[in-house]
């Protein structure tokens, strides 16, 4: 495996019965993949606001069970979340809403190669910040298992804060970047754009955890220094 990706992965699997399905994650942590390994569905739910995935990997093969139950709950809980599920040889892959369903044996090769696809930020045309996702290319924004599609403009405005997370950025100079104008006696317009990106990044756009106000000056996006990444 030569390519790497930045991703983080909530994998979920049997660690009793691990000796009996290979385990992938070793190769997927040293290309580049933060990996947290869980064993149950419901320390899944509970781990996704904490971790915050890309995605997540059920490894059925090593719970001898379908994993529809699972997918069913974390869909509930955040619809956009790619899941990819694989199983033995000898399991019947059921219906399952999993994007991607593999059947072992698969090489880590393969394993990376379909969840490329799946998480964002991938590509060249991505941004990262956090725990916020910037898909340039789809116009579309992911923040804690929840996919908005963004206008061109609130596209420019996300990305302007997101390339420069945890700083005071002025209002007056956030309207020159992003509307490219030298008229900036009335911002008004950027004040309402801030409030349509607070609907799509924030579970709580009156309360928003990431995208600040700092009164007088201008807005800041707080990125955990911890988990800042940039593309």
């Amino acid at each position: 495996m030569k390519s790497s990706i930045n991703a983080r992965i909530l994998w979920i699997e049997n660690k009793g019965k691990r000796a009996t399905s290979p385990s992938f994650i070793p190769a997927l942590r040293q290309k580049g993949c933060q990996v947290e390994a869980i064993e149950t569905g419901g320390e899944a739910l509970s781990s996704l606001e904490a971790f915050d995935p890309d995605l997540v990997v059920i490894n059925a093969a090593s719970m001898r069970t379908s994993g529809i139950r699972i997918c069913k709950s974390l869909r509930e809980k955040a619809n956009s979340l790619p899941i990819l599920i694989f199983y033995d040889q000898d399991q019947k892959p059921a219906a399952t809403c999993a994007d991607v369903v593999l059947t072992l044996p698969f090489t880590p090769r393969k394993l990376l190669n379909r969840i490329k696809p799946l998480v964002p930020g991938s590509s060249e045309n991505c941004l990262h910040s956090g725990p916020i996702r910037l898909d340039l290319e789809r116009k579309k924004v992911i923040c804690q298992g929840r996919e908005s599609s963004l206008t061109p403009r609130l596209i420019t405005l996300l990305a302007a804060l997101m390339r420069r997370p945890n700083e005071v950025l002025e209002r007056e100079k956030l309207f020159q970047e992003v509307w490219e104008t030298a008229y900036t006696v009335d911002t008004r317009t950027l004040d309402v754009h801030i409030s349509w990106l607070r609907k799509a990044i924030e579970k709580d756009p009156r309360n928003p955890r990431f995208l600040k106000t700092v009164r007088g000056v201008g807005y800041r996006l707080d990125i955990p220094i911890s988990v800042v990444s940039k593309k």
